[in-house]
């Protein structure tokens, strides 16, 4: 693919000068979702499937950006001196978005950039394109404009910023975290409210991850994303009324049982609930997972999507019906939404000799019921973003 875009990029603006590849992956969180705004743990890793960019470096301050996956937008040219965003300016105001906040913090770009991007990962299908495209973003600045004081975390931090006040969307730093510090057979369990992450390694030698595109597209921007976060936002207020506490990730359980009469509406506590509760089926699906223990991960993974569907609504009807099929089909050990919600992807680990007939039957069913295909990748867990050539 990358030969391809090469050629694309050559194309474009032509031969000369020296070109320098990137790629950033995309990620799927096994659990721990909707917790990353809400000081919580998450458990998501690096995929193969991801962002890639060839860059060439201009004598003035103009950006040109151009997509393989937008080739109706041709080549769309802005300035250094425009860092403003713009719907007409599309799927360019996430890169943008990354300039403009390493400038923001004073690193400012003495040129501008040819740029072609290619991605393998399905937009809008919850695998977090946006975020890759962030990173990427952020690892092409930090090595031709010699930031080196820049670290992987930092770049993750940028591109969260850069979702958050330049695009609009308040989304948490698991994204760009898994992107920016993805390792090879390795999840990361972070948490959100100190930064602090070990990587755990996931060993499934009897199984695959299986990754099932709805078709369904989500715009988080758009959705009931923000909405929630306010709930969440506001419950927490009310419960530190209470108790003393600063994230609803740091309560337990049973903790939330004994205050959650702070919270006034039912909607809120509902939601309130879903953060505590699938904060701490994090981390007990991290210690079933170092413990070998997949049946009780797969466990986890169902009540997790359980709690997504009823307390969080964050599910769709096409999303509900593929993880139904999905623990109707023996072999499968676990399935869940995965991703921001409204539509998007399903997570699942199914046994290796279940897969073939995971695919067919649910593809199958899913086209009966809902009446387009869903798509299905078995993935591996990937390296985070880094220059290639």
């Amino acid at each position: 693919m990358l030969e391809k875009l090469m050629q694309k990029f050559k194309e474009l603006y032509g031969e000369n000068g020296e070109l320098r590849t990137y790629f950033a992956p995309g990620r799927v969180n096994l659990i721990g979702e909707h917790t990353d705004y809400n000081g919580g743990h998450v458990f998501p890793c690096a995929l193969t499937l991801g962002t890639y960019a060839v860059v060439r470096t201009r004598n003035d301050r103009t950006l040109r950006f151009y997509s393989m996956n937008f080739d109706s937008f041709g080549v769309v040219e802005t300035s250094l001196d425009d860092l403003v965003p713009n719907k007409a300016a599309s799927w360019t105001n996430y890169p943008k978005g990354v300039i403009w906040a390493f400038e923001k913090r004073g690193m400012k770009l003495s040129h501008g950039l040819d740029i072609a991007i290619y991605g393998d990962i399905p937009n809008g299908s919850g695998l977090s394109s946006s975020a890759s495209l962030e990173v990427l973003t952020g690892v092409i600045l930090k090595d031709i404009f010699g930031f080196s004081e820049v670290t992987m975390v930092d770049i993750a931090l940028i591109g969260q910023d850069a979702e958050n006040n330049y695009n609009g969307c308040n989304c948490g730093i698991m994204d760009q975290f898994a992107s920016a510090m993805g390792k090879k057979d390795h999840a990361i369990f972070l948490d959100t409210n100190t930064l602090n992450y070990e990587y755990a390694p996931v060993k499934l030698p009897d199984a695959k991850i299986v990754i099932t595109n709805s078709k369904v597209k989500h715009s988080l921007v758009d959705s009931a994303y923000n909405d929630r976060r306010n709930e969440c936002e506001t419950a927490l207020k009310e419960l530190q009324t209470v108790v003393d506490i600063k994230t609803l990730g740091e309560l337990t359980e049973e903790q939330f049982e004994e205050y959650k009469h702070a919270v006034k509406d039912s909607v809120r506590q509902r939601r309130a609930g879903h953060a505590v509760y699938e904060n701490q089926r994090a981390i007990r699906a991290v210690e079933a997972l170092k413990a070998n223990d997949i049946a009780l991960f797969g466990e986890l993974m169902n009540s997790s999507h359980i709690s997504l569907r009823d307390d969080y609504e964050v599910s769709c009807k096409e999303i509900d019906i593929l993880v139904d099929l999905a623990w109707k089909t023996e072999g499968v050990i676990g399935s869940r939404i995965t991703g921001g919600g409204f539509g998007g992807c399903t997570v699942s680990i199914v046994k290796n000799e279940a897969v073939d007939t995971f695919v067919k039957e649910i593809g199958k069913a899913y086209l009966d019921k809902v009446g387009h295909e869903a798509e299905f990748y078995v993935v591996d867990i990937g390296e985070g973003a880094r220059r290639l050539g």
